[in-house]
């Protein structure tokens, strides 16, 4: 979903610290902030990441208007502060990974360089964008790997948290969906619509036949119908082949029937040779109901002959692993590195500008990664992030940058990309990425290592601190 005006969709914390930045007179200092999550969701082996393209076309808009002033003055913000409001200006640099990379704990795969006013106020609006987005791209990637070449289709609005269906259905794409029963969604970012009929249809009818007949009359090319409102094999399938029969008498083919109840394997097999015996194998058998990526895993490994998958609750809801941990976290300040000291050595925080390094195996795969200083050269050996004697020598591999300048002085300087170019890229992305980190039990861990430099400014500033 895009804000129109998005500068108050923040925390009050992130006002009242713009606020004593400026009475302070310290709100010009330069300051850089990192972008990261610290621990992957559904014990996977990684993240995609999603929401760039909305947080961009955001920022666009991204000022002051004078309602927003007004509320804030009722919120006993000072006038001189709420007068800089009035003329401020949002003119951040911004570095990022594309939208649809693969990425892994711990990495800054985005970069906010600005005053320390700009950074700071737009932690909270980044955040909730990015956070949630890849939380449900990488969700909707892991059904998608399960379900195989099978469409999947997003079937979650109804049980999405408010207008973040809108998201969802995006971030679903993203992650390798084919379709969306969201319909707004389907409008604003061009994503295919589906969807097929629900039990108060034929309940709506004396009879279950009726019901099936009367909305093939009108969609006689494209039904799909619900066969368990009644019972599935007794009447549902059998009034559906009639129906199918029906249609072909007329020049039409019945597309499909839908389980959304009861023993999906058994139903989809009794299904199929109800199907095939009637000389419907065209027919496609699509299934919905609390599905993810076990469950669809589990009814291939019974042999269930299923189509289509709609997916819903367990997809936009994230309903295993509610949320991604993403933080957003000062890098440096007044032209020099800082960084969050913890007695958990593992939320130590990196200091400075940073870029990130892939590396990659000589068959095009993903060997591990490198997080270096910003103006460094790219390292040939990177080093364990906490255990300080393992190293691994990198520099035979062909490497590539991930961040690139998104936002350049408060302006987008690149193409925004579409829906389907950043759910190709993630398509392509995820194709580099070895089996090992794809599988749902007991990942393999990637290999994320700093460079030395990078390694040695850290010892340094917490030796100092």
């Amino acid at each position: 979903m895009i804000l129109k005006k998005p500068a108050l969709y923040t925390d009050l914390y992130e006002l009242t610290m713009a606020q004593g930045y400026f009475l302070s007179g310290r709100h010009e200092q330069p300051a850089t902030f990192d972008y990261f999550f610290r621990r992957l969701p559904f014990d996977g082996g990684y993240v995609i990441f999603a929401g760039l393209s909305d947080l961009l076309q955001m920022i666009q808009n991204f000022k002051f208007h004078v309602d927003e002033i007004d509320f804030l003055r009722k919120q006993g913000f000072k006038e001189e502060f709420l007068t800089y409001l009035k003329e401020f200006e949002f003119k951040p640099t911004i570095h990022s990974v594309k939208e649809g990379e693969v990425i892994f704990p711990n990495e800054p795969v985005l970069r906010v360089e600005g005053t320390i006013i700009e950074a700071q106020i737009l932690e909270t609006l980044l955040l909730n964008t990015l956070n949630f987005s890849s939380l449900i791209a990488t969700k909707a990637a892991r059904i998608k790997q399960a379900a195989g070449e099978k469409p999947v289709v997003d079937f979650g609005l109804r049980r999405s948290q408010g207008l973040g269906g809108l998201q969802a259905s995006k971030a679903a794409i993203i992650g390798g969906f084919e379709g969306t029963s969201n319909v707004l969604a389907g409008m604003q970012n061009d994503i295919p619509v589906n969807g097929t009929m629900a039990h108060s249809w034929i309940q709506s009818f004396e009879d279950e036949l009726t019901a099936f007949r009367t909305y093939a009359q009108y969609y006689p090319d494209s039904s799909i119908l619900l066969v368990d409102t009644y019972s599935t094999l007794k009447h549902g399938v059998p009034n559906a082949i009639k129906v199918a029969k029906e249609l072909e008498e007329k020049g039409h083919k019945l597309v499909g029937i839908r389980l959304d109840s009861g023993d999906l394997a058994y139903f989809a097999r009794k299904s199929r040779e109800m199907l095939d015996k009637a000389g419907l194998e065209y027919v496609k058998i699509a299934v919905s109901n609390q599905l993810d990526e076990y469950l669809i895993k589990s009814l291939f490994d019974q042999g269930a002959p299923i189509d289509l998958f709609g997916v819903g609750t367990k997809l936009v809801t994230a309903y295993d692993d509610p949320a991604l941990d993403g933080v957003y976290k000062l890098s440096s300040i007044n032209g020099k590195p800082t960084l969050k000291i913890s007695e958990n050595e593992e939320k130590v925080t990196l200091p400075d500008a940073k870029k990130v390094i892939r590396y990659f195996n000589q068959d095009g795969s993903f060997y591990s990664d490198g997080i270096a200083l910003a103006d460094e050269e790219i390292p040939d050996v990177i080093y364990h992030p906490y255990i300080t004697h393992r190293s691994t020598n990198v520099g035979h591999l062909r490497s590539e940058e991930l961040q690139h300048k998104v936002v350049e002085n408060g302006q987008v300087v690149i193409e925004i990309p579409t829906l389907k170019e950043s759910a190709q890229y993630a398509h392509s992305r995820l194709q580099k990425l070895n089996d090992e980190h794809k599988r749902f039990d007991n990942p393999h861990v990637y290999k994320v290592g700093l460079s030395n430099q990078l390694r040695e400014l850290k010892i340094e500033l917490l030796k100092k601190a």
